[in-house]
């Protein structure tokens, strides 16, 4: 999904009238007189026929390879633009004009090469808000929010006009955790897009993760008033609700928003967490029932459910639904950093690039733990036969990833998958109790220990397990409901160019 409030490319002011008049006030080079003012009419191929007989006589002359830089640019040759830039800072590396000129071309290009211009342009001139702002957009980019926040904040007024990288600013406050902060930042977009809902929720989603439920609920009031609002702010506004303790109003809202969209798992999820904070498991149960009839494959609905049935103290559909949650999204099985890092890796769900990728890193980093961790963990993935070569493969490697740190516990996780899946049941017990040691509260430990456990027959422990399980379960369905939070908070606003 693109982002409602899409990052506009910054422009800078090289407008001849500001930049050039100082620069050749003092000179009665006539030549010079006359690219200058065919650039400032626009008059880009003139310019560059002039410019060329001016830099055969003074071929070290960088303000002249900056108007050809600039002459290029007016008529969309960037390539031709960039060399000349670059020309300029061959024969002057401080000369400002060609930083600024070709900082702009990489920035517009997503090229890394944009960072050391901007902050060479800043050690000139330290207070520049534009070369401020694409910094900060580069480093939100590449996901440095603390960097990103710190130019952000010294871009001062520039961002009220650009709605994208002020949206990027606000995120990484979110991100932060500085929600204190993000509340002005969202209020700004609101003010310069007072119709939006889009901006309307956002704020309101700051002001909830503030803890500040009332304001969260003004906020949203004229889009509720209006009547008919859009699911995303239904959602909001039943968390609102709850979080004012106005529960009557969050269940009715929440139950408005499934009825409009029966088809919205977090829906359902964010009821699940309702009903287990009011202890009304069985309506719980019964939504989520209301929820798998239409969405059969939905892991997220399954582990809702198994957690309300450990509730009920009913173990064994809640051991059901966990081991189906499993089925339908292996990844469940992993770390949220591997998780990450495998979606990176991997192009369109393809392991086989991924497992490439990761094995030239380990090529060149053979001691990394966490790198053996990821090639078991991909192979894991591709489901293979137990005895057969990947699948050893990815013993191996589980086992690799340990010897190298044995407090890694998501190698444990794999390794304890791994036995479960070739029967060793004593070796999964093991590795998954290793990995509990360093987390207590891990998912996938847990799951496995619990059905390791049972394939022995050594059920005494699985209720204790399961109840762990939920726990776990239900905390983490929290923390991503406030990321989902962050999603919408991260998609407000109105698209721009």
């Amino acid at each position: 999904m693109m982002p409602l409030f899409t990052c506009k490319k910054f422009r800078l002011t090289l407008a001849l009238v500001t930049l050039l008049s100082p620069m050749f006030a003092q000179t009665a080079n006539d030549r010079v007189s006359a690219i200058t003012s065919a650039i400032r009419g626009g008059e880009f191929e003139k310019a560059l026929q002039l410019i060329q007989p001016a830099l055969q006589e003074s071929p070290k002359n960088p303000q002249l390879w900056m108007l050809q830089g600039l002459a290029h640019s007016g008529k969309g040759d960037q390539k031709a633009a960039l060399s000349s830039y670059q020309n300029a800072l061959k024969i002057a590396p401080d000369y400002l004009p060609a930083l600024e000129g070709a900082a702009q071309l990489e920035y517009e290009a997503g090229s890394p090469s944009a960072i050391p211009l901007l902050r060479h342009v800043l050690r000139l001139s330290p207070n520049e808000p534009t070369s401020h702002a694409m910094l900060a957009v580069l480093a939100y980019k590449n996901r440095d929010c603390a960097t990103a926040v710190q130019h952000f904040a010294q871009s001062g007024s520039l961002l009220d006009s650009q709605p994208g990288a002020l949206q990027e600013y606000g995120a990484c406050l979110m991100e932060l955790r500085q929600t204190e902060k993000a509340i002005p930042v969202f209020q700004r977009i609101l003010a310069s897009h007072p119709d939006d809902p889009r901006a309307r929720r956002g704020l309101a989603v700051v002001q909830l993760t503030a803890e500040q439920p009332e304001a969260a609920l003004t906020t949203l009031q004229p889009l509720l008033a209006a009547g008919n609002p859009d699911v995303s702010t239904m959602q909001v506004a039943a968390a609102a609700y709850e979080a004012n303790k106005d529960t009557p109003n969050a269940v009715k809202t929440l139950h408005d928003a499934i009825v409009k969209d029966p088809h919205n798992v977090a829906l359902y999820v964010d009821f699940a967490n309702l009903a287990m904070t009011h202890q009304s498991f069985q309506a719980g149960i019964n939504l989520m029932n209301a929820g798998l009839n239409l969405e059969p494959k939905a892991a997220d609905l399954y582990l809702a459910r198994g957690v309300l049935y450990v509730q009920i103290a009913d173990y064994e559909r809640a051991e059901a639904d966990f081991e189906k949650a499993e089925l339908l999204d292996p990844r469940q099985t992993l770390s949220a950093a591997a998780q990450g890092m495998i979606a990176e890796e991997q192009n369109q769900n393809d392991p086989d690039r991924a497992l490439a990728t990761v094995r030239s890193k380990l090529a060149k980093k053979p001691g990394d733990a966490f790198l053996w961790y990821l090639q078991a963990a991909i192979l894991a993935q591709k489901a293979p036969a137990p005895g057969s070569a990947e699948f050893q493969q990815a013993v191996q490697s589980a086992k690799k990833a340990i010897t190298l740190q044995p407090t890694l516990s998501a190698a444990h996780n794999v390794l304890g998958k791994l036995y479960l899946q070739a029967g060793q049941n004593a070796s999964a017990i093991k590795e998954c109790r290793l990995a509990l040691q360093g987390n207590p509260a891990d998912q996938t430990a847990l799951y496995h220990l619990i059905v390791a456990l049972r394939k022995t027959n050594d059920q005494g422990e699985i209720p204790d397990l399961l109840k762990r399980l939920a726990t776990a379960r239900q905390d983490a369905t929290k923390e991503e409901a406030d990321h989902n939070r962050y999603k919408l908070v991260v998609s407000s606003g109105k698209g721009s160019d």
